[in-house]
């Protein structure tokens, strides 16, 4: 028998350490994550489930125990056929919830209740959700002036990438994804640099670029229009819409690539905007300079503020991580009822039998 910590850190584990506290302590759940930056977003979505009962704990693996950060590693080096009611995972989805189950992984993430993940492709893309990021630009720039639709233009570059998409996750549900593989398709649908005033015509290069990496795909694949529009149904139904397909395609392009050189723009005209606001209603210049140095260093870093962002409570996919955790935390009550109600009756009856021989 393994004597190392590595090797005994389980759900177990943990169930042991809790019944080693008082009756009226709370029970404590380890939820281990794969990257520093997911520890806030899973402190968001788990502190709501935390009451005199219960308290959740989010932890890296860690190196210490030479586990590797990392899906793969939590996974297959710690978490795998270890994870339970006192100690869970949650991850980013990527690819493996909507291909699922083609791979061992795809597997784990779909049918282990004890694993909970993103639904998107990963919370790079819930950061990015459309309806939150004018919220995040008046928390940067202190100006609620709309000068530019974000949410629209990620709607329509989804609607322009949709078909496509699906043409990933076929090719990802088969031996041959390396013939066009994620890397491949996020070339595809590079938006290149924004400009505001040029956002449709943005979008009309991406549909062009899009249509034709499609024409190649079906010539490449002549009898696979039946799969292919089985599976626009089926990913139409894990939720993935023509509207939304941003939240599922690769997290850093999105942020990177997408949503972060758009929102700077939009942030440097509000900035712009409010600065010239101030030299106008300014009086003499020592005010003018008092108010442009309490407005610069109000201004806050768009990065840390979007990456920070819980606009995504509002989304699809963190109402099904919502979800999830009740039916497992629902699930977990109902054994804790069943083995009081078990040891009652056991009670009843010994008390019954003591009666009788009396």
């Amino acid at each position: 028998m393994s004597k190392s910590l590595k090797d005994n850190l389980s759900s177990r584990y943990f169930e042991a350490a809790n019944k080693l506290n008082s009756k009226d302590s709370r029970r404590r759940i380890i939820a281990y994550v794969e990257s520093y930056d997911d520890v806030f977003f899973w402190r968001s979505v788990l502190s709501r489930f935390e009451n005199n009962r219960r308290y959740f704990e989010v932890m890296l693996p860690s190196r210490e125990f030479k586990l590797e950060r990392g899906k793969k590693a939590v996974l297959m080096n710690l978490l795998s056929k270890k994870v339970g009611e006192n100690m869970i995972a949650c991850v980013d989805a990527d690819y493996d919830f909507l291909i699922q189950g083609r791979t061992l992984a795809s597997k784990e993430i779909v049918s282990n209740p004890y694993i909970f993940h993103t639904y998107a492709y990963a919370i790079e893309n819930l950061q990015c959700f459309g309806p939150s990021l004018h919220d995040v630009c008046v928390a940067v720039t202190l100006n609620d002036h709309v000068i530019f639709d974000m949410n629209e233009f990620l709607r329509q570059y989804s609607i322009a990438i949709f078909p496509l998409f699906v043409w990933s996750i076929w090719y990802y549900r088969t031996p041959d994804y390396k013939d066009f593989s994620i890397t491949d398709f996020c070339r595809v649908i590079e938006i290149g640099n924004f400009v505001m005033e040029n956002a449709g015509e943005i979008l009309a290069r991406v549909r062009h670029k899009v249509g034709q990496k499609i024409k190649q795909l079906q010539q490449k694949n002549p009898n696979a229009k039946e799969s292919y529009l089985q599976l626009k149904q089926e990913l139409k139904d894990l939720g993935v819409t023509p509207d939304t397909t941003y939240l599922y395609i690769q997290g850093h392009q999105l942020f990177d690539k997408v949503v972060v050189p758009m929102m700077k723009k939009v942030c440097d005209r509000l900035v712009r905007e409010r600065e010239r606001e101030i030299q106008k209603q300014s009086m003499h210049s020592t005010q003018y300079r008092n108010e442009m140095s309490c407005y610069t260093k109000s201004i806050e870093d768009l990065t840390g503020v979007l990456k920070r962002n819980v606009g995504y409570m509002r989304s699809n996919p963190f109402l099904h991580i919502v979800s999830d955790l009740q039916k497992f935390l629902n699930r977990k009550e109902e054994q804790q009822e069943g083995k009081n109600c078990s040891a009652l009756n056991g009670g009843q009856q010994a008390y019954s039998a003591g009666q009788h021989l009396g």
